[in-house]
């Protein structure tokens, strides 16, 4: 007998696949009970079939998420509640239990993360999710962050080409963080761990989609630039996400970052970007004027200096602050 549940929970945690294998897959993980499910909370997991249709068009509409997905891969088993403390923990927790390509979506994040333990304010608005892949050759796994960083934006163009809007143009700022009109509307986390020969890769993201706090948001920036009706929605964009990120993972692993560097350049914030990079030498900080170049084959930034001296900054040795055009370097 099928239980419907009628009242949204904080307590829910919702499965649901593209297809009826990923269903089927969906309600053994419910059946076995092997989740590891976030600690201080009480969670109940349940399927999406049980759920009563009204109580999901007042929240994340899976259905909508499903059916403009098109991936062969990534975004086909879902995992979705109301509030969490953390998406990434979810994934990364439990990859060995979820097939490659899940992905884990909270209306609300209390404890969601940035790079350097930096903590991500995540309201109701806000598109955050983290999903799964797998990599064998470690030298570039650091590479997947630009790889998702520019998904993103090309996914938001997409949405904004096919609905007649004006295009909204995220910016990525080095290493993993997005912007729009100079304010950060989201960012990426990418964390791995190594087992059995693979490097198994959880990426996070943050989006300001509805949400005008506490920043800006894509439907903020929208309303000024149109006056229509439409307005994003986070399941169109998630599905805008994977089937891109399909796309262009797929020619990343295939064929290397070179297939993506040139559209990512054209998409980032430094090109040509002058910084001042200071360094300490005994009592003295000693300054360098770099110009910003593009990437190394490692993923790090390669600038020149005014001596023609190429170098490479990494971005856990240095301290960025692009905005006023410096970098210190980090000192034990």
């Amino acid at each position: 007998m099928v239980v419907y549940v009628q009242a949204l929970d904080c307590s829910l945690l919702v499965l649901c696949g593209k297809s009826l294998a990923e269903n089927e897959t969906a309600k053994a993980i419910k059946t076995s009970n092997t989740l590891k499910l976030p600690e201080n909370g009480e969670y109940s997991l349940v399927l999406h079939s049980q759920l009563d249709k009204a109580v999901m068009q007042r929240s994340f509409k899976i259905h909508s998420f499903m059916d403009s997905l098109s991936t062969n891969q990534f975004g086909r088993l879902l995992i979705w509640s109301p509030q969490l403390t953390s998406t990434q923990d979810i994934v990364s927790q439990n990859f060995c239990e979820l097939p490659i390509g899940s992905v884990c979506v909270a209306d609300v994040q209390t404890k969601g993360r940035g790079r350097s333990k930096n903590v991500w304010e995540s309201p109701s608005g806000c598109l955050m999710f983290s999903f799964t892949l797998q990599m064998e050759d470690g030298r570039v796994v650091p590479l997947v962050q630009y790889v998702v960083s520019l998904a993103i934006t090309e996914a938001v163009k997409d949405i904004c080409y096919k609905n007649g809007l004006p295009s909204i143009d995220v910016k990525i700022k080095w290493p993993n963080d997005l912007y729009l009109n100079g304010s950060k509307v989201g960012g990426i986390l990418c964390t791995s761990t190594y087992k059995s020969k693979k490097f198994n890769v959880s990426a996070g993201i943050g989006l300001n989609v509805i949400n005008e706090k506490p920043t800006t948001s894509l439907n903020t920036v929208l309303k000024e630039l149109s006056t229509g009706a439409y307005q994003f929605q986070r399941e169109d964009i998630l599905a805008a996400f994977f089937n891109k990120f399909e796309e262009f993972y797929g020619l990343f692993v295939n064929q290397g970052f070179q297939t993506l560097e040139e559209l990512y350049i054209k998409t980032w914030l430094h090109s040509g970007q002058r910084v001042v990079v200071q360094e300490k030498n005994g009592d003295k900080v000693i300054e360098h004027v770099v110009t910003i170049q593009g990437l190394t084959s490692s993923g790090y930034l390669l600038a020149v200096g005014d001596d023609n001296q190429m170098c490479e900054l990494h971005p856990d040795g240095n301290s960025f602050d692009f905005f006023k055009g410096l970098v210190r370097r980090k000192l034990d």
